[in-house]
């Protein structure tokens, strides 16, 4: 579709002021927590103010072969009850029928709202090949709502809650040390179809839904503004250029482009929040092949982004608070891989010389557990039965987690063999389904591995082999009881009514 002369465009017609009918729209927000205790009352007179002033909101969609779900998203966009006052369509490398059916969509649209009148324009700007993919539309886009003061970044295949912009911009206005917010993301499960993709879809759910509530229980402050559905001041963008000498809020050097964004946010003094009510329906993974190249991608990023020193053009910053999480996540992932491998060994070891015996207190860190994904679950603020039996079965969540272990080992051995992959081509190709199958190397080592061991137990004597054993089991023992620990401070910690 060609594009409009003045395609940078911001309406002329602004939305009305907010209406006395705000007020009992936040019937949503104004549930309680398993204690009685309502959330945050600060947030709620922010919500129930109702003489902000309307801002300028530019929403920016990066899109690369989004035929199955443009049209929603853009459906979703055109029925906020604030609709952004422009919206721009960046498509980029795509093959399929993006442009076509995004082009149905261009054109002013006049949208009545119980906020009242409002106006809004779609762009659709196909830029052909981009060799910067998702970060070269992004930039592409904010160099057309530069001049707004917010912009809505949103996925391609992200469905927003019919309030997400208005919870996002009630909030971005009321305190101009925000630099951005982002909602609070989950996937759809309905439409999902095949027993694989159901599995890895619950465990992205309960994945969603752990990382979620820990940044909301964090002061609500939020380490990634992800791409899928965050609003930023373009003031904000403005200093965090400024301060790191770009000509672009989105840098391509780094493989998470957001979290890179969102530490420079930080870094420049404004805060970077997540709302507790503002939801948004993101696109999941379906295929192992597809979960892993993403996460690797992700994994690998972060890890770059918390290692000390320069790594090409990106710089790790080890200390800066939007990675504490990270750090605790990457420690937390090597200290379940240590107990599982170990456990095994151990039992393996045990088995062959009749040496082992059974102790219920064993069964405690696996009740710990199942009890923890059954309060993460309940936290959901849609969940479904599917989510509940993740979590209550054992197995479902073990063996997603045994999958998460490989793509922790990928994405260390990669960053740490110092092998240039672009990881953003890898995990397209994998989304179409094709690639190796480098997703399954961690099981095949692991297998290797203990076969390995098991060849080097044989020929042990009895003496070292009761002496491994005698020694590695308390090991194991007092790291599981660390676990144990921490696990019941997470069960037992109060979630402050918020659900994820």
């Amino acid at each position: 579709m060609s594009e409009p002369q003045n395609d940078s465009h911001v309406p002329s017609v602004r939305p009305s002021g907010p209406s006395k009918e705000l007020t009992p729209a936040l019937a949503d927000a104004a549930f309680l927590s398993d204690s009685g205790a309502r959330l945050d009352e600060d947030f709620m007179a922010v919500l129930e103010n109702t003489n902000v002033h309307r801002s300028t909101i530019g929403c920016v969609i990066p899109a690369y072969n989004e035929a199955e779900s443009i049209a929603d998203v853009l459906t979703a966009l055109l029925a906020q009850t604030r609709v952004p006052d422009v919206i721009h369509v960046v498509i980029n490398n795509t093959t399929d029928d993006t442009a076509r059916i995004a082009s149905e969509y261009a054109g002013p649209h006049e949208i009545t709202t119980e906020l009242g009148e409002q106006f809004t324009e779609v762009f659709v700007h196909d830029i052909g090949k981009n060799p910067d993919k998702k970060v070269g539309a992004l930039n592409y886009g904010y160099s057309l709502v530069e001049g707004c003061e917010f912009l809505l970044g949103v996925d391609g295949d992200t469905i927003a809650h019919p309030k997400a912009v208005e919870y996002l911009e009630t909030e971005a206005i009321s305190d101009s040390r925000i630099g951005g917010i982002s909602a609070i993301f989950t996937i759809d499960d309905r439409p999902i179809k095949g027993l694989m993709a159901k599995f890895l879809i619950a465990g992205q759910r309960t994945q969603f839904a752990a990382f979620n509530l820990q940044n909301l229980l964090r002061g609500r402050n939020m380490a990634v503004l992800g791409g899928q559905f965050s609003i930023f001041s373009t003031n904000a963008l403005r200093d965090a250029m400024r301060a790191n000498h770009q000509t672009t809020p989105w840098v391509k050097d780094s493989e998470v482009e957001d979290s890179l964004l969102s530490l420079q946010i930080k870094s420049a003094g404004y805060l970077t929040k997540i709302s507790p009510y503002a939801r948004a329906n993101v696109g999941g993974m379906t295929t192992l092949k597809g979960y892993d190249a993403q996460q690797v991608k992700w994994t690998y990023g972060a890890i770059e982004l918390m290692w000390p020193g320069q790594r090409g053009d990106t710089k790790g910053q080890p200390f800066h608070p939007n990675l504490r999480l990270r750090w605790f996540e990457n420690f937390g992932m090597l200290t379940n891989l240590f107990v599982r491998v170990a456990f095994l060994v151990l039992l393996a070891g045990s088995l062959s010389i009749n040496a082992f015996v059974f102790s219920a207190w064993w069964l405690i860190p696996v009740g710990a557990a199942m009890l923890l994904n059954l309060r993460i679950a309940m936290t959901m603020r849609y969940r479904d039965r599917r989510d509940i039996l993740f979590a209550v079965l054992f197995f479902p969540a073990e063996i997603f987690m045994w999958i998460r272990l490989g793509h922790f080992l990928r994405s260390w051995s990669r960053f740490l063999s110092r092998k240039k992959v672009d990881n953003w081509a890898m995990q397209a190709k994998a989304e179409r389904g094709g690639g190796a199958g480098g997703h399954w190397v961690p099981l095949v080592l692991l297998v290797a591995v203990l076969i390995a061991m098991a060849v080097i137990w044989n020929v042990l004597g009895a003496v070292t082999q009761s002496s491994i054993l005698w020694i590695g089991w308390p090991i194991v023992g007092v790291v599981t009881v660390i676990q144990t620990l921490l696990m019941f401070a997470r069960l037992v910690r109060r979630h402050q009514g918020f659900k994820v």
